[in-house]
């Protein structure tokens, strides 16, 4: 089975004060730690890198240092995640069944986490990563508590997210035709009817939003390369 992983990075990183995905991790940028397990994993046929218009021959001069069996492909982005991934998709190999898309800026995804997650995708239209909510969630509206919501019940969702690749082109086009705007993927394929499952992910698998993210990552990365 073929499967593209598409990896959106287009993001101006407002609430970052930057291109979070470009800023040097180790001594590559963030991107780069990214998607080296999906250049590892022989489940991936190929990566499209979804990037900012300005940053597209940087990212590709980049990319020619790395070794890699399969096709990677960089293209511009649109102004939202929705639009990259929609743009990401329509460059993908026809022989793809599977799209796979993962956050640029989740940089410990791992091999063992890709693989769990498209297995699982054999009993559903598309499957995620989530990780259970260890916090008392409130419901809120204004400065008011309307609720506690049990926790049991709350999952907290990450990426890789795997999607059939007919059921994400109809899920994005609808999405678009009635301007839509989920905040993931799988919730545009709910919102029609598709099955999505989930898989537990890790803790480690964190996204990078804010400085303060930047600095949790570090301290992982550090600890994870620490021999």
């Amino acid at each position: 089975m073929n499967i593209s992983a598409i990896i959106p990075a287009a993001g101006s990183g407002e609430r970052f004060g930057g291109k979070k995905q470009l800023k040097i991790m180790g001594n590559r940028p963030l991107m780069f730690k990214t998607i080296s397990p999906f250049i590892s994993s022989e489940l991936i046929t190929e990566i499209i890198l979804v990037v900012p218009r300005n940053d597209v021959e940087q990212v590709e001069q980049e990319l020619k240092s790395i070794v890699s069996a399969k096709p990677l492909k960089v293209i511009a982005g649109g102004k939202t995640r929705q639009q990259s991934v929609h743009k990401g998709l329509t460059v993908t190999e026809d022989s793809a069944e599977l799209i796979c898309i993962h956050d640029a800026v989740r940089p410990f995804i791992t091999e063992a986490l890709i693989e769990k997650v498209v297995n699982k995708c054999k009993e559903h239209d598309g499957v995620i990563l989530a990780q259970p909510s260890t916090d008392t969630v409130k419901k809120v509206i204004d400065d008011q508590i309307l609720e506690t919501l049990p926790r049991e019940t709350i999952w907290r969702a990450q990426t890789p997210q795997v999607f059939s690749k007919s059921a994400l082109r109809e899920a994005l086009e609808l999405a678009e035709a009635e301007n839509i705007h989920g905040t993931d993927e799988a919730s545009l394929l709910e919102r029609i009817g598709y099955q999505v499952g989930f898989v537990e992910g890790s803790s480690l698998n964190i996204k990078i939003t804010t400085e303060e993210d930047w600095i949790f990552a570090e301290a992982i990365f550090k600890h994870l390369n620490h021999d």
